[in-house]
């Protein structure tokens, strides 16, 4: 009964388990780009900040003053966006890093076990 048990583990441990960390690996990619709403970021990239949107007067003076107010309002909105993008993309290549490793790691875990309670009785 146990050997079926370990035969059964290992064999789901090296087949579909593996399977299914490689094929984790877009939804985790999916899933930072959802969380920082990068498609959305990007189509509102040069959009004013927050809606803070100054409307023209009537003399030119007000004109220039909305057209500045406007300017530094999108330039705003344009950096936050920007440093927002970076941040998700590194953690993005986090996630790709961290994935990478579980996947090169996966085959070894299974070792863990004899290995830790070989440690355990030496140490």
């Amino acid at each position: 009964m146990m050997v079926m048990l370990a035969a059964s583990f290992l064999s789901w441990w090296y087949g579909r388990g593996w399977k299914n960390v490689i094929g984790s690996f877009e939804p985790r990619l999916q899933g930072v780009v959802e969380l920082f709403s990068v498609t959305q970021l990007l189509r509102t990239l040069f959009a004013p900040w927050r809606r803070i949107i100054t409307y023209p007067g009537a003399s030119m003076e007000e004109k220039w003053r909305a057209w500045g107010d406007n300017a530094f309002s999108r330039v705003i909105g344009f950096v936050v966006r920007i440093f927002v993008l970076l941040t998700a993309a590194c953690a993005m290549l986090v996630v790709a890093i961290l994935t990478i490793i579980q996947i090169a790691l996966w085959p070894l875990l299974p070792l863990a076990i004899p290995g830790c309670l070989v440690a355990g009785l030496l140490l």
